[in-house]
């Protein structure tokens, strides 16, 4: 069965092992495209940029948004690297190109794992020889060893698709991405791959990705940490004829932007279930604020509660956690108009505490693998949602034992 980049025609991914992990996994995702696409990418805002993150950001710059290929290692960020991390990274691509006869600078370069460690350069470039052997030949299955190859500490591959019909054409759309820990997006998510066959410019291409990002990627935290690695990069291939999508005024544009949404939002939620340690997915909506960004900003000071996330594991249903959340935020509140539900279960109404079956409450918050927690601030008109994972004791030791 083909992988959602591969049901996307024009697309080859192939994963493959070359020693970075030392389980002996697939480490070493490699993703072609038959034609140079145009591109668009996020990146993470943190200061310590990785030097993928680097060598991508002036890639772009370089070549106005057109790229064929890209590279993806895990088991070694590649990042605090210094000069001789930007040469590696450089080197990477080139290597690909190399390996894969396609043109210079036209290879966009990801890695992720533990920061501060040089990239063992030589067993990449046997795995990027590797890796350009096997996918010479398209095979649509192998695709689904990409996304597994770039998983650090996730316990599952994540992978999404979807197809729409926009202008009476048929439009695909595939993406993989990875993320367990160290996941509180900024204008970027932590290592993501996108696809499309669609027809579209590089300049509406980042509006369209933008626009799905900020209600997807993030919109989602497990632990409050934005990544220094951070990247999500979209080919589109223009297989199709040419489109309406580079007008954005237009309605192909906005359906455009729906599905990609789609897609995004599909992936994000599957990096929040798997967050690491995580028992639940939690989703997060605040209603009723002056702003989007208020609803947002009071959205995710819940979801990155500690105590919050901790009795959400516990299935303990102590609500005050949560308004103690929203009152520290910083956003614009009125407690007496405020009211809370966790699931369907009220338990603030307008200010006042209401009556509810604690014991009753545990027992159902024990059955749950996704529940939903409801602020209703009464203020407003905006609304927002965002999702995140409780936090248990696997969390604590997943990240106590990660560099050793």
């Amino acid at each position: 069965m083909k992988s959602s980049l591969t049901q996307v025609s024009g697309f080859r991914a192939i994963g493959v092992a070359c020693g970075l992990k030392l389980s002996g996994n697939p480490d070493l995702a490699l993703i072609v495209a038959d034609r140079m696409c145009t591109t668009a990418a996020v990146f993470t805002t943190n200061q310590f940029k990785a030097a993928p993150v680097l060598y991508d950001q002036a890639l772009l710059k370089e070549t106005q948004g057109h790229l064929q290929g890209v590279i993806i290692n895990a088991g070694n960020a590649n990042a605090v690297t210094g000069e001789q991390g930007l040469r590696d990274a450089a080197e990477m691509a080139r290597l690909t190109e190399m390996a894969c006869n396609l043109p210079p600078q036209s290879v966009f370069v990801m890695s992720t794992g533990v920061i501060g460690h040089r990239l063992p350069l030589d067993k990449v470039t046997n795995g990027i020889q590797t890796a350009a052997k096997k996918i010479i030949t398209p095979d649509g299955a192998q695709g689904h060893l990409a996304a597994q190859a770039i998983m650090t500490t996730d316990l599952v591959p994540k992978e999404a698709f979807t197809q729409t019909t926009i202008g009476g054409q048929i439009i695909n759309i595939g993406g993989m991405c990875k993320g367990s820990g160290m996941i509180h997006p900024n204008m970027a998510t932590m290592l993501a791959l996108i696809v499309t066959d669609a027809t579209i410019a590089p300049a509406p291409l980042d509006l369209a990705l933008r626009t799905a990002v900020e209600v997807s990627f993030n919109a989602i935290t497990v632990d409050g940490d934005t990544s220094t690695n951070d990247t999500l990069v979209i080919l589109a291939s223009g297989q199709l004829p040419d489109s309406p999508l580079n007008n954005t005024n237009s309605v192909e544009f906005r359906q455009f932007c729906h599905a990609l949404t789609e897609v995004c939002i599909s992936l994000a939620k599957a990096v929040a279930r798997d967050g690491e340690g995580a028992t639940k997915l939690v989703e997060i909506t605040v209603n009723g604020a002056l702003t989007q960004a208020e609803a947002k900003r009071a959205a995710k000071a819940i979801a990155n509660s500690p105590l919050v996330k901790t009795a959400l594991f516990g299935n303990d249903p102590n609500w005050g956690r949560v308004l103690a959340a929203v009152g520290y935020s910083g956003i614009t509140v009125d407690p007496a108009r405020t009211s809370l539900k966790l699931g369907h279960l009220p338990l603030v109404y307008l200010g006042e505490p209401l009556d509810f079956d604690a014991v009753a409450a545990h027992d159902w918050l024990a059955q749950q693998h996704e529940i939903t927690l409801t602020v209703e601030l009464g203020l407003g008109a905006a609304t927002a949602t965002v999702w995140t994972c409780d936090f248990s004791y696997k969390y604590v030791e997943i990240n106590a034992e990660y560099h050793t």
